[in-house]
């Protein structure tokens, strides 16, 4: 049977530790609550009623559950007032020094049989503990931000926890309506070490100008479905906690230069530039602790007259390929008003693409998305061809055919003489390079990418890829031409995976390094993104949506073109692709989907 824990001490009432002090007094657990003085005790209690008030006021907490909550708590100054708890949970800043000598004092108060815990998020579990008697009885209970509403918990045990200890941790987890990942002590666990090596790439694309602060995050938020951008969020951890932990992974985890920070990101700590809780880190906010982003000296102008500066006209689009991506895109175009030129291969061929858009439009007249009348408009604006000769008078061609080069280039080629000057050439490429493609013409500067998402009706995001022959008129009239469909455009630059996939592609990576590694499950791994950092879809399901020959394929594109050694695609991926384990399409990946 595992223990009963009757009452708990938390030390330190930040963020973090008031949040811990709410999860423990909301399930009935008594609470000594534990500053450095008096003020900061009143701090952390204000915290701490602000958010249960808050919760009364939004009708997810009664008044005399809160009142109940509050009469659970006893509010100290110093260490000595946890003598007689079951169980410590530490929540000072990440120094290792302070949470040292922090535990050896609590070593000496504490009753011999009391569980001290730490809530690191990057330090070393281990470290900590020597500094007792009692390493047996030292773990790591990692919360989540904000503790009373995430529902993960990082079980950290070190080699020398007791068995017993991670049981009772476990179960107390559940008592708190937690879900607990257990783990080893190994640097990041395993939320902060596959989220920060994500959001340092995240800054380091945006040091390189290679695209905006509003267009990175757009492009991740939109084209992922992640709550927050990446530099959106490291505003809200701070940036001087993430340098810390990034800092103390690259250290602890074998000086992977993927953990090691980006020399942006000191900068703008020793300018005091730390985020939310400056008032201004890389958005500039309504004041200090304020969620409200305000304008400032980098904030894009963004409608109206100015998006359209420049851009050309565009009435008339041809779309080249028969594929899934060619289909949304002309049903995309058709339903924003363009008069759309689909081509294909062949008869038989512009006959499925004609079919399938069909049967897309009649879904959303069945969904109440779409009336009759605009679905058969719709359709009204496509004309079928089997020939690239009816695109001479078009005033945008989007090419979606298979992802080779030389086909792309040959189909280029074969544009640059039909169509007539002026025309925009845009390829939806998502991994080649489209400066080749653009080379295939003598027009380059006309040669954009304009990557959609699947599906395209649907995703809301565009990549608009400019090369260093791209014409400023060019990018205006893309630009334009994704605000017309209702879809935001995001500018960068012609590099490996533009903005989502070289973003993306390396977390899963380091994923399947991790399992690989067998620090994990895939079921905690996915666990862990999903409840600790509120994706969508953990690592593992992505990939065998996606499929994992897509997925290696990107980051060996990503990995030959950057020759970042981090990048390196893990074994275990070539492995399974290898042996014919794709992901869904083929029944099994990551997990067998043949016995769902």
């Amino acid at each position: 049977m595992a223990r009963e824990f009757t009452s708990v001490g938390v030390v330190g009432l930040g963020t973090m530790g008031a949040g811990i002090v709410e999860v423990f007094a909301r399930n009935g657990i008594d609470v000594v609550a534990v500053e450095i003085s008096a003020a900061a005790v009143e701090r952390g209690r204000a915290t701490l009623t602000g958010s249960t008030d808050r919760a009364v006021a939004k009708g997810k907490l009664a008044e005399a559950d809160r009142d109940a909550l509050l009469a659970r708590i006893d509010w100290q100054v110093g260490l000595d007032a946890l003598h007689s708890v079951d169980l410590v949970i530490e929540a000072v800043p990440e120094h290792l020094d302070l949470k040292q000598r922090i535990f050896a004092e609590l070593d000496r108060v504490c009753k011999p049989e009391a569980i001290l815990a730490t809530n690191t998020s990057s330090l070393s579990v281990t470290e900590i503990s020597v500094a007792t008697t009692r390493p047996n009885q030292v773990i790591g209970i990692h919360f989540f931000n904000p503790a009373p509403v995430m529902k993960l918990v990082e079980v950290v045990r070190t080699v020398v926890t007791s068995a017993d200890v991670v049981a009772d941790v476990e179960a107390l987890c559940a008592r708190l309506g937690k879900v607990d990942v257990t783990i080893s002590d190994r640097a990041g666990f395993i939320a902060n070490a596959l989220l920060f090596g994500y959001l340092n790439h995240a800054v380091g694309l945006f040091e390189s100008r290679y695209a905006t602060r509003e267009d990175i995050d757009a492009a991740m938020k939109l084209g992922c479905g992640l709550p927050m951008g990446p530099l959106a969020l490291m505003d809200l951890i701070g940036l001087d906690t993430a340098y810390e932990i990034l800092d103390t992974m690259y250290r602890r985890g074998g000086r992977d230069r993927r953990h090691a920070p980006v020399p942006l990101i000191k900068q703008m700590v020793t300018a005091g530039l730390l985020g939310r809780k400056s008032g201004r880190g890389f958005y500039t906010y309504e004041r200090p602790g304020s969620p409200v982003v305000v304008p400032d000296e980098h904030t894009p102008v963004s409608t109206g007259a100015a998006l359209a500066d420049g851009a050309r006209a565009i009435a008339k689009v041809g779309v080249v390929g028969s594929g899934t991506m060619a289909t949304g895109i002309i049903e995309v175009f058709a339903k924003a008003g363009y008069e759309v030129i689909s081509v294909t291969r062949g008869a038989e061929k512009s006959a499925k693409v004609c079919e399938a858009v069909k049967t897309s439009l009649n879904k959303g007249v069945v969904r109440g998305k779409l009336s009759e009348d605009d679905r058969d408009a719709a359709l009204g604006r496509v004309t079928w061809s089997a020939t690239l000769d009816h695109l001479a008078d078009v005033d945008l061609v989007v090419e979606a055919v298979v992802e080779e080069l030389s086909v792309k280039k040959a189909l280029f080629a074969s544009l640059d003489e039909i169509c007539k000057p002026g025309v925009v050439l845009a390829t939806t490429t998502s991994s080649l390079p489209v400066i080749d493609v653009a080379m295939a013409t003598q027009r380059p500067a006309d040669v954009i990418g304009l990557h959609f998402f699947n599906p395209a009706p649907i995703m809301p995001l565009v990549e608009i890829v400019r090369t260093i022959r791209t014409s400023a008129e060019t990018a205006a009239t893309a630009r334009a031409v994704c605000a017309g469909l209702g879809k935001t455009g995001v500018v960068c630059g012609d590099r490996s995976g533009f903005i989502v996939n070289a973003l993306l592609f390396p977390y899963l990576n380091d994923a399947v390094k991790m399992l690989e590694a067998s620090y994990s499950t895939a079921d905690d791994i996915d666990h862990a993104m999903k409840l600790g950092c509120g994706y969508p879809m953990g690592p593992f399901e992505l990939l065998d949506v996606v499929g994992l020959d897509v997925s290696l394929a990107i980051q060996r594109e990503l990995y030959l073109e950057l020759r970042e050694p981090g990048f390196a695609p893990a074994p275990l991926l070539e492995h399974l692709v290898t042996a014919g384990y794709l992901g869904r399409k083929s029944g099994r990946g990551f997990r067998d989907h043949t016995k769902r």
